[in-house]
C-alpha cells in the first residue's frame, strides 16, 4: 500500500502559470462564486480565525518555517505546531507536499492565494508511513491534535481515509464500526470538536472513516460559468447509482444512511506549494479544509460575542453539533429569485446527473434527510455568518426567523419553538436537527486517553424527529413538513410554505438506544411576514 492511495486526490499536476495570471482566469473557490470567505475577511465582519484553533491530521505533515528546510524560502503558512502522531515532529521528516497544500486551504497568509482563515492557530500531525501505521495510530494522531491548544480545538481535517482492504475486520463494512470510525465519532463527542472528513472519491477508494456520524463529510464541487455549482464527476455517485452487489457496504454506507453532509469547491484549485511555486490541484482533499476553516471564522465571531457579552449567546456556540446544523442548515440549495423566498440562496447546486435539490429524494421523502451525492447543499460560509449570528434562542418564548439553539432533550418528549411572526406563503423553511451517537472508549488503563490496542463501544444512536407543525396545532394532523429517518444522526428540512400563518418547530426524542437525555443542536431559517 503506497502512501498515494491514502491520498484522497485526483489529478494533481503542477502549473507553470504566473499567481496573477492563474487569479484573474479562475475565481477563488473563497470569493463570492464559491464559498463566500472572502467577504468576511472585510470590514465589517473582520473574521480571519484569530486565536481559534483547528487541526489537521494526514500520513504526512506541512512543512513549518524555520524547522524544515522545504518551505525555508516560503512563510505563506504559519504553523501552531507539528507532529509525528503523539510526539513532536522530527525536523526535515515527514514533510509532504500534500499535507502542505490542505494546510495551505486552512491558513495561508500569501496575499494572492489567503486560506479560509489565515488568523487560525493550526496543529497538524503525521501519522507516518502507512506499511507500519494503520487505525491506531491515526486514532492516536486526531486525539494529540484535539488535545492542543488546552484542550480547545473547534475543528479538525481529515483529508485523507482507510481503504475497507486494510480493515483487519472479516468482510469488513461501512457499518460504523471501523477503529478509526469509532475514534472520530468518540473523539467529537468527548474533545467537542467538529471532524471535516474528505468524502470518498471513486471506486476503491478509501471510504473510512466516511461512515461516521458525529462529523461532516465534504463532497467537492466543480464550476460552470465560473460558479461552483455542480458535484464533480470524480465524486462516487451516490446511493442509488451503482450501489448493489460489490459496491454495497463497501463504498457506501449499509442501510442507506447518508454519507455526504455539505459540498465545497475542489476542482482545479490553486494552491502554493511548498518551493513556493503554484500547484493547481483537484479532489475532495481540498475541499474539507475549506469546512474546517470555515468553523474557525465563525468561531472568532461566537468568541467575539461572548467576549463583550452580547444578549442571546453563550459557550453553547462552541458545541461541534452547532457548528454542523449551522454550516448544513445555511448551504446553498436553489437560487433565489431575489424576492427573498429561497433564503437568499445564492446558486443552484445540481448533482452529476444534472438534477437540482428539488428534483431530490431528500426533498421528496421525510426519511431521508439528506441528498445522497449534495448532502445539505453548498457550503456558504458568509451564509452561515448569519445563520450563526442570529444568536441562540430558547423555546421557553416565541423564536425570531432565524437562529440556533442547543440544549438536552428526554425521551419519549418533545420539545416546540414557536416562531414570533407568521411565515409568509411561498417561503422555504430550512431546519437542521443534529446529535451524536454514542461511542466510549473501553479505557482499560484508566487514563481517560486512547492508547493503541484499546478500543471502543458503540452504543447506538437516539431517534429524534423532526417537524414544522401549525402553532395552534394538537395532533400529527397539523404537520405542514417532517424529516424522520430512523437512521441518521441529522434531520433536515427545507419546504416550501403552502399559506401564510403561525407556526412552530418541534423536536421529538421517539427512540432510545442508549441514554434517556440526548443533547441536540438545532438551527432554523425562515421568512416572516413584515
Amino acid at each position: 500500500m503506497t502512501k498515494k492511495l491514502t491520498w484522497i486526490i485526483w489529478g494533481l499536476s503542477a502549473s507553470c502559470l504566473s499567481a496573477p495570471v492563474i487569479a484573474s482566469v479562475l475565481e477563488s473557490p473563497l470569493g463570492t462564486n464559491g464559498i463566500d470567505a472572502l467577504k468576511l475577511h472585510q470590514s465589517p465582519y473582520n473574521l480571519i480565525g484569530r486565536k481559534i484553533a483547528i487541526g489537521q491530521v494526514e500520513i504526512g505533515r506541512p512543512g513549518m518555517f524555520g524547522w524544515d528546510k522545504a518551505v525555508s524560502k516560503n512563510r505563506a503558512i504559519s504553523l501552531a505546531a507539528v507532529f509525528l502522531r503523539n510526539g513532536p515532529a522530527k525536523s526535515n521528516s515527514g514533510v509532504d507536499p500534500h499535507a502542505y497544500n490542505v494546510a495551505g486551504v486552512m491558513v495561508s497568509r500569501d496575499k494572492g492565494i489567503p486560506g479560509v482563515a489565515p488568523g487560525a492557530r493550526l496543529y497538524s500531525s503525521a501519522v507516518g508511513s502507512t506499511k507500519n501505521m494503520g487505525q491506531p495510530e491515526e486514532c492516536l494522531s486526531a486525539q494529540h491534535v484535539a488535545l492542543q491548544n488546552s484542550g480547545d480545538v473547534r475543528a479538525i481535517n481529515f483529508s485523507f481515509g482507510e481503504p475497507l482492504s486494510r480493515d483487519p475486520r472479516p468482510q469488513a463494512t461501512l457499518d460504523g464500526n471501523a477503529l478509526l470510525t469509532l475514534c472520530v465519532d468518540w473523539s467529537g463527542r468527548v474533545h467537542d470538536v467538529l471532524y471535516a472528513i474528505a468524502g470518498n472519491q471513486g471506486k476503491g477508494g478509501i471510504p473510512i472513516p466516511t461512515d461516521n456520524f458525529n462529523g461532516i463529510n465534504v463532497a467537492f464541487s466543480s464550476r460552470r460559468g465560473g460558479v461552483f455549482n455542480k458535484v464533480d464527476v470524480a465524486n462516487l455517485a451516490g446511493v442509488n447509482q451503482g450501489a448493489t452487489g460489490r459496491l454495497a457496504g463497501r463504498e457506501f454506507n449499509i442501510g442507506g444512511r447518508r454519507a455526504i453532509s455539505l459540498v465545497a469547491p475542489g476542482n482545479n484549485i490553486n494552491l502554493l506549494n511548498p518551493d513556493g511555486k503554484l500547484n493547481k490541484v483537484t479532489g475532495t482533499s481540498f475541499a474539507a479544509p475549506q469546512v474546517t476553516a470555515s468553523v474557525a471564522l465563525l468561531q472568532e465571531l461566537g468568541d467575539r460575542q461572548l467576549r463583550t457579552k452580547q444578549p442571546h449567546w453563550s459557550t453553547d456556540s462552541r458545541r461541534h453539533q452547532v457548528m454542523k446544523a449551522v454550516l448544513l442548515n445555511s448551504a446553498d440549495k436553489i437560487q433565489d429569485r431575489g424576492d427573498g423566498l429561497r433564503l437568499g440562496m445564492t446558486r443552484t447546486l445540481i448533482d452529476k446527473q444534472n438534477q437540482d435539490w428539488l428534483a431530490s429524494e431528500a426533498y421528496k421523502d421525510p426519511k431521508i434527510p439528506l441528498d445522497a451525492q449534495m448532502g445539505a447543499g453548498h457550503l456558504n460560509v458568509f451564509r452561515a455568518y448569519q445563520q450563526f449570528n442570529a444568536g441562540q434562542w430558547q423555546p421557553s418564548a416565541a423564536i425570531p426567523s432565524i437562529g440556533w439553539d442547543y440544549r438536552t432533550i428526554d425521551v419519549g418528549g418533545s420539545v416546540d419553538y414557536p416562531l414570533a411572526k407568521p411565515l409568509k406563503q411561498g417561503s422555504f423553511v430550512a431546519i437542521t436537527l443534529s446529535w451524536d451517537r454514542l461511542v466510549e472508549l473501553n479505557d482499560s488503563n484508566k487514563n481517560q486517553q486512547y492508547d493503541v490496542g484499546e478500543n471502543f463501544r458503540d452504543r447506538g444512536l437516539n431517534n429524534l424527529d423532526l417537524y414544522l407543525v401549525k402553532a395552534d396545532a394538537q395532533k400529527d394532523s397539523s404537520v405542514v413538513c417532517s424529516s424522520i429517518s430512523q437512521i441518521d444522526s441529522v434531520e433536515h428540512i427545507f419546504c416550501p410554505v403552502a399559506a401564510t400563518g403561525n407556526y412552530k418547530i418541534r423536536v421529538q426524542f421517539r427512540q432510545k438506544l442508549n441514554e434517556a437525555t440526548q443533547p441536540y443542536a438545532l438551527a432554523w431559517w425562515s421568512v416572516p411576514i413584515n
